[in-house]
């Protein structure tokens, strides 16, 4: 809130205060008494309430001279009860007496006294309502902090992921080149089609689950082709609504883990992947049986990230469970999209 926003809505609301009491105590025609009393008074209370507020806690609490804040508050709450007598002595008449007729006159240490227990309530007052607000400030500042630290960490999280796919792909199509495979130009092709995703669709906090589906079906297709022998892949894709939408490139490194170190060449044990949306629930299943050769020192990187990803973008709204047995690898995903 701006700084004239918030002086006119203090101004508001000590200003309905006055209204308020001065509207209670000028019932039966003691409007004079009411104004003396209420606003005269008054205003020299929401000072005492400011003093405190917008001078002494920010300038001694601050700085953690709290001695210097005690006395400070103490000067002001004996200062501003001599003040109070002195405009109570003009109107002695209203102020300064009590009972029926006002014919019992109030003593300067009862006044004084009473003073002292009023100035205290309103630098409790004013001390509470600092408190308060510095702390909204301070969370506030605190989650904005928290949204950026997400933010940017995010970013070098995905960033993480464009060089590790586009190294591997490059691997791959590098060996159908050196091979001289006529597959060659259709790999290219494949892999132009998932960088224009990933510069594209990527950028975007969600995306359409049927095309993040798209995504995975030509990386597969791009791995296909670099095995000279066929490749025994099944996809499985059901579901009642793929139009959800989910976070981009949040199931590529499933995928990409099980063609990089499992096995995709035995009809027995295919890679088997699963795909099914049951009211707004994602169910994703990858398959593989292992290999023996496929090593990779970097081999963690892709889940870690992924795992990494799916805490800040989806706390509490996951289960992963990775199943790592002898010779099969089994990843299940299940999603609140």
């Amino acid at each position: 809130m701006n700084k004239p926003r918030t002086v006119f809505l203090h101004a508001i609301i000590w200003l309905s205060i006055l209204l308020l009491f001065v509207g209670i105590g000028s019932r039966g025609g003691k409007l004079e008494e009411a104004v003396v009393i209420f606003v005269y008074f008054g205003l020299l209370n929401i000072a005492i309430f400011y003093i405190n507020y917008l001078y002494i806690l920010p300038k001694y609490l601050n700085s953690r001279r709290y001695l210097g804040c005690a006395l400070s508050i103490i000067f002001l709450i004996l200062f501003s009860g001599l003040i109070k007598y002195t405009l109570a002595s003009f109107f002695s008449s209203i102020v300064l007496k009590r009972g029926p007729q006002h014919q019992i006159t109030i003593t300067f240490w009862e006044y004084y006294l009473g003073t002292v227990f009023t100035g205290t309530f309103f630098v409790f007052l004013s001390t509470a309502a600092k408190f308060a607000v510095d702390w909204f400030v301070n969370e506030k500042v605190r989650k904005n902090l928290e949204n950026e630290k997400l933010i940017a960490e995010l970013a070098f999280l995905k960033s993480q992921i464009n060089p590790h796919f586009l190294f591997n792909s490059l691997n791959n199509i590098y060996s159908l080149a050196y091979q001289h495979s006529e597959k060659t130009p259709e790999a290219i092709l494949k892999l132009s089609e998932i960088m224009r995703y990933m510069l594209q669709e990527s950028n975007e906090v969600k995306v359409e689950l049927s095309k993040e589906i798209r995504y995975l079906e030509n990386y597969i297709e791009l791995q296909k082709l670099r095995f000279k022998a066929d490749s025994y892949v099944s996809m499985d894709i059901k579901g009642d609504d793929m139009q959800q939408s989910i976070a981009p490139l949040i199931l590529i490194a499933f995928v990409e883990n099980a063609f990089k170190h499992g096995v995709a060449s035995d009809p027995e044990h295919p890679i088997a992947i699963t795909i099914d949306v049951m009211k707004g629930r994602l169910f994703f299943s990858v398959k593989n049986k292992k290999s023996a050769q496929n090593k990779d020192e970097a081999s963690g990187i892709g889940l870690n990230n992924v795992k990494r990803r799916l805490d800040l973008l989806y706390p509490g709204k996951y289960e992963l469970e990775i199943n790592e047995g002898r010779e099969i690898y089994h990843c299940t995903l299940v999603l609140d999209l």
